[in-house]
């Protein structure tokens, strides 16, 4: 009798953990794109659009490092070319590497062919230091289902945000950290930037991850962020 219900038990815990990852394989079939993980759990997504850059990228990496906090950068291709060692510095420090296209372009508004020019030379600029990218995200959020479809096909999921506190436009650091807290969510996805333009994001990062740190979230990458998807029933 013993011996029946620990069979039944591990039956269960398999079968459960089966569901889950066919759960998960299915979330990420049908969704054109991901702007935010369903989940209960208090994680949450810290991504950097636009480098590397000098301004910037060796100075976030030192807060995250700091901070023991891990992002996904997505990055351009021709600032992949342009700053190799700087990429080469974010896989040194175990961040994970996604694409933003070449030249941000809006990929939405290409033909076929340039579309496809753009994603094979960020492939190969980014593959230059650092693995190829699964994940990508469309410059200006723009997109339809035609290229979503595509990129599918070349092997990436397609990543926006749910949060965006426009760090670009010159806001200090106490106005981007304000942004993100007041929307924080589980599952949220927060867009951020590199570059002159965004030259207070680094000190607001600091705070952010503080900030959030006292609410009980863990600030984890894409890739682990899109694990804790949960069914809702």
């Amino acid at each position: 009798m013993r011996f029946t219900r620990s069979l039944l038990w591990s039956f269960l815990v398999i079968a459960g953990i089966v569901s889950m990852v066919m759960a998960h394989e299915a979330f990420l079939d049908t969704a054109k794109v991901i702007k935010k993980v369903p989940t209960t759990h208090k994680v949450a997504a810290l991504t950097f659009d636009d480098g590397p850059d000098p301004h910037t990228t060796l100075r976030l990496l030192a807060v995250l490092k700091a901070k023991q906090v891990k992002a996904t950068f997505f990055v351009l291709g021709s600032q992949a070319e342009n700053y190799r060692g700087l990429l080469a510095e974010i896989v040194a420090n175990g961040h994970e590497v996604a694409s933003h296209g070449y030249t941000h372009r809006f990929l939405n508004k290409l033909s076929h062919g340039e579309f496809a020019e753009e994603i094979d030379k960020a492939e190969k600029a980014i593959g230059a230091a650092a693995p190829k990218p699964t994940l990508i995200r469309p410059p200006g959020g723009g997109y339809n289902d035609r290229l979503v479809a595509e990129l599918k096909q070349r092997g990436y999921t397609t990543v926006l945000w749910s949060i965006d506190p426009r760090d670009w436009s010159g806001r200090s650091a106490n106005q981007i950290i304000d942004a993100v807290t007041r929307k924080i969510e589980p599952g949220s996805i927060v867009l951020l930037h590199e570059g002159a333009c965004a030259n207070f994001t680094p000190e607001a990062v600091a705070g952010i991850i503080d900030r959030l740190r006292e609410r009980g979230y863990t600030l984890i990458t894409v890739s682990e962020l899109l694990q804790y998807y949960e069914i809702r029933h």
